[in-house]
């Protein structure tokens, strides 16, 4: 049975990379039938914000991830909170089995005789730090001498400083590293905390996790994991590391981008399962390269063995346009439903906003479009006169002039302004003149809105706005022309 895991910390938001983790770690258990579980690993007590846990459950039910196992849904493999098992002694006992085994050991150096151990990477300011192994020479005697005397302690893993350590990854293949690269990381912090790399290993044990997929910054600490593995005899899970996510200047995608979080993403109108598609494809691509799927259909398609070794870009562009296509298919009830706040937020005069909205549908990438689109229902901006030269339609300020000037006194006694009834005056009123419709409709238009571009043509602008509205609007447009 394949058993998967989601194991954030709560540190914040959900940043795309943690996201898109999730997701992969899900697909792949649900494309085989088995079981994802959701592990909250608060082990860094000072990194810890207050309300992350409820943003980490409203994320992966906001996008459907909804998880079988965890701190909500036991599955029997609890506490599913690292810091309920800190309390149950889960890690202090497997660690100090590893210090029975000589495969880990006590530390008491303190703060000053550490930082004497860093030096300076040649050419560069970074400063790394590199363990001596001076307490591996404590007596068990002398051991349990500071251990009574209360000395503040560490807990290292003592890996071998010659030969080299091997591990298969489903992405990367066979990666081997040097055992002399390899630092004694710490294992338990002096608060008496696993680090998460410890932490890591062991749940994943108890908890039966077959697959650990994590982003591909975590290669260089695999070879760790894997020597707790073997010096515990446990099975090694398989792993898949997912590459880096950059953004369009291939940097590393950062908060300052403005969109590295599921939560800024909403934020800026996109949908969430519009988000989560694209997430899908930040470093995999279906065998028949289709863009746009629904949950079902990544669960389908997903093969975690496709997943690309370099980069992958956020195209912000991409996203838009995905975001948009969602947009488009959507219920129209739904969609106006999500769009009226944004409705409101730009036009409070007493208009029929779900019109509006169904003429926005089809015409936005995201909900943030939309003031942009509709503002000048609520109040005519300021345009210039250029707007009323269109080629195409043949359309002159002098042609645009005459159009309104004896269009105006029709539409200010006029009663009926239907869509339909207003379209048949205009296209009777173009034949009559032997102009284009286009010629009559581009200055009405123009006049009207005071944009190149509206979401709607005249007529349905004229019919949401009324007989009053559209003629001051109007007669505006005839005042800005002759004053030209």
């Amino acid at each position: 049975m394949v058993r998967t895991r989601f194991a954030p910390s709560p540190t914040g938001r959900m940043h795309v990379g943690n996201l898109r983790t999730a997701l992969y770690a899900y697909l792949i258990a649900k494309h085989e039938g088995g079981t994802f579980l959701l592990r909250i690993e608060d082990t860094d007590q000072e990194r810890e914000m207050e309300g992350a846990v409820d943003i980490i459950y409203q994320t992966l039910k906001e996008t459907g991830l909804l998880h079988d196992e965890g701190p909500d849904k036991d599955g029997g493999y609890g506490p599913y909170v690292q810091s309920e098992r800190v309390k149950e002694g889960i890690y202090m006992k497997y660690a100090k089995e590893l210090v029975e085994k000589g495969e880990a050991y006590y530390c008491f150096c303190t703060p000053e005789r550490l930082q004497s151990l860093r030096h300076a990477v040649e050419g560069s300011e970074k400063e790394i730090s590199v363990y001596d192994k001076h307490c591996l020479s404590l007596t068990k005697e002398e051991v349990e001498e500071n251990l009574k005397k209360g000395i503040p302690y560490v807990i290292r893993q003592n890996n071998p400083t010659e030969g080299q350590t091997v591990f298969q990854d489903e992405i990367y293949g066979e990666i081997t590293v040097d055992n002399a690269e390899l630092d004694d990381m710490i294992l338990i912090k002096s608060d008496g905390f696993p680090t998460y790399n410890f932490a890591n290993v062991v749940d994943d044990h108890l908890m039966g996790i077959t697959h650990v997929v994590r982003g591909s910054e975590y290669l260089s600490s695999s070879p760790k994991y894997n020597r707790l593995y073997e010096a515990f005899g446990w099975e090694v899970p398989v792993y898949v590391h997912c590459p880096l996510i950059t953004d369009e200047n291939h940097k590393k995608l950062s908060k300052r981008s403005g969109h590295s979080s599921f939560e800024d993403l909403i934020e800026q109108g996109f949908l969430p399962e519009a988000v989560l598609n694209f997430v899908a494809l930040l470093g995999w691509s279906p065998e028949d390269n289709k863009e746009v799927m629904s949950l079902e259909e990544l669960v389908e398609k997903f093969d975690y063995r496709k997943i690309n070794k370099s980069q992958a870009v956020f195209d912000y562009g991409k996203l838009k346009w995905m975001n948009g296509e969602y947009l488009k298919a959507m219920d129209p009830e739904k969609f106006y439903g999500l769009a009226l706040p944004y409705l409101k937020k730009c036009i409070t005069r007493d208009l029929d906003l779900k019109k509006i909205a169904g003429m926005v549908q089809s015409r936005i990438e995201t909900f943030e479009d939309i003031p942009g689109q509709v503002d000048f229902f609520e109040r005519l901006p300021e345009y210039s006169t250029e707007l009323y030269v269109h080629k195409k339609m043949k359309s002159t300020q002098e042609t645009s002039l005459q159009v309104l000037t004896e269009l105006l006194p029709v539409l200010e006694e006029r009663e009926d302004y239907s869509n339909d009834s207003l379209y048949q005056l205009f296209t009777g009123f173009a034949s009559e003149k032997g102009m284009k419709n286009g010629t009559v409709l581009w200055p009405l238009r123009t006049a009207l809105s005071g944009k190149p571009m509206t979401p709607g043509g005249a007529t349905e602008l004229m019919e949401l706005l009324g007989r009053e509205e559209s003629a001051a609007r109007i007669r505006k447009g005839i005042e800005l022309l002759r004053n030209t």
